[in-house]
């Protein structure tokens, strides 16, 4: 799969919800403390359309005007995810350009699919069309670069004045499920971008590269910073599931007439459930305290004293979209051949935990608080345990208790 950093450009004299960073290190917050929008209510619903997405976003802007921007990012979203989901649908037909390898490796050593690089290229675009785009930096790139440079074939560094969102997303995730015709989605987060990023106009050479270092690890932020995350997943239908930061709210796609529409308000996740959606097969190479745990639910001898059934598809949009509506808990942990586990924790951890955790769920590494961890590099590996309160707290118990 193929991930990207986008830094966006904000209206200049725009107020936001915070007063941004001066600090190019970010400290770890609350996330109620930092962010926390007034949700909508809808005294009148369209009998045909619903609550279309637009409507909600407009909603949000008008008792949230500092965070007005969003409305227009989200309209890029949702068009890439549409884009998405026909590119997801066509792409086993013989006639489809998108079948097969692109031939390159990733800067993480993954083959690339066609699909993948189609993907990330949509996205870019919508995003970029918002007309906030200033910043890209890719898994194949190693510096942000300009989206729109005057010469192609130069990678002349770009980054734009006044105040700035950051987009960090997976185009599609679970990209090698899409032959067997098994779930991805697209994992998106938005965070503000910190005021000390700027580029002297007259900077040269290895000043330029390490000013341009700077400005990409400000981008490392950790969870709590961040202002909005989203995924869509493309299933039996498409769906796109948001946080604002004061609830979490799912779309489903009304393809007769192309809209988003509010099908599960306010979700949340079941505090108890017993469901274990993780790969058992790896059972062998866990911590010994995850181990113990996942034993006794599977043998009903757990803090819940009910026997546990497995549901695991392999592709965290899908495991995590069904974790949140039927309960449970959804894990990539570390191992001993993979110890920090193999999710990304900027782009997929990180976004996904706030989702959960504003669904009231919990989200942890077994030690530590998913969203507090503070990246140290773009591409950072973490463990991952998410899911019902009361299960996610048993296995933290189990890790508390080993030390």
């Amino acid at each position: 799969m193929k991930l990207s950093i986008v830094a966006f450009t904000a209206v200049a004299g725009t107020a936001f919800a915070f007063p941004p960073s001066r600090n190019p290190t970010f400290a770890a917050r609350s996330s109620t403390s930092l962010y926390k929008t007034k949700p909508p209510v809808f005294d009148e619903v369209c009998d045909t359309t619903g609550v279309t997405l637009k409507r909600f976003m407009s909603e949000v802007a008008l008792l949230n005007p500092e965070i007005s921007e969003l409305t227009t990012l989200f309209g890029g979203i949702e068009t890439a995810c549409k884009a998405l989901s026909n590119l997801v649908k066509r792409s086993q037909l013989p006639s489809s350009e998108t079948l097969g390898y692109e031939g390159n490796v990733n800067v993480q050593g993954e083959d690339q699919k066609k699909l993948d690089v189609i993907s990330n290229d949509v996205l870019k675009r919508a995003l970029r069309f918002t007309g906030k785009l200033g910043v890209l930096a890719s898994e194949e790139e190693d510096t942000p670069v300009d989206l729109m440079p005057e010469n192609a074939k130069t990678s002349e560094i770009f980054i734009d004045e006044g105040d700035r969102y950051v987009a960090v997303f997976d185009p599609l995730d679970g990209s090698s499920n899409v032959d067997a015709g098994i779930p991805t989605g697209t994992i998106i987060g938005i965070y503000e971008h910190d005021e000390a990023c700027e580029i002297d106009d007259e900077c040269f050479d290895e000043d330029c590269t390490e000013q341009e270092a700077q400005c990409l690890a400000n981008t490392l932020q950790p969870g709590t910073n961040l202002v909005a995350a989203a995924y869509c997943l493309y299933s039996s239908s498409t769906f796109l599931v948001l946080t604002l930061g004061s609830g979490t709210y799912g779309f489903t796609l009304d393809e007769n007439i192309g809209e988003f529409v509010l099908s599960h308000p306010n979700i949340k996740i079941p505090e108890t459930s017993s469901i274990i959606s993780m790969n058992e097969a790896n059972t062998h190479m866990w911590d010994e305290p995850l181990q113990k745990v996942v034993r006794g639910w599977r043998e009903g001898t757990g803090k819940s004293g009910n026997s546990f059934s497995s549901r695991y598809i392999g592709s965290m949009v899908g495991d995590v979209h069904r974790t949140l509506l039927y309960g449970g808990v959804f894990g990539y942990p570390g191992d001993t051949k993979n110890p920090n586990g193999k999710l990304r924790l900027l782009y997929e951890g990180a976004p996904m935990s706030f989702i959960m955790e504003q669904a009231g769920g919990l989200s942890t590494t077994g030690t530590k608080r998913v969203m507090e961890i503070n990246p140290e590099i773009v591409h950072q590996r973490v463990p991952v345990i998410m899911g019902s309160k009361s299960e996610v707290q048993e296995i933290m118990e189990a890790y508390e208790t080993k030390e």
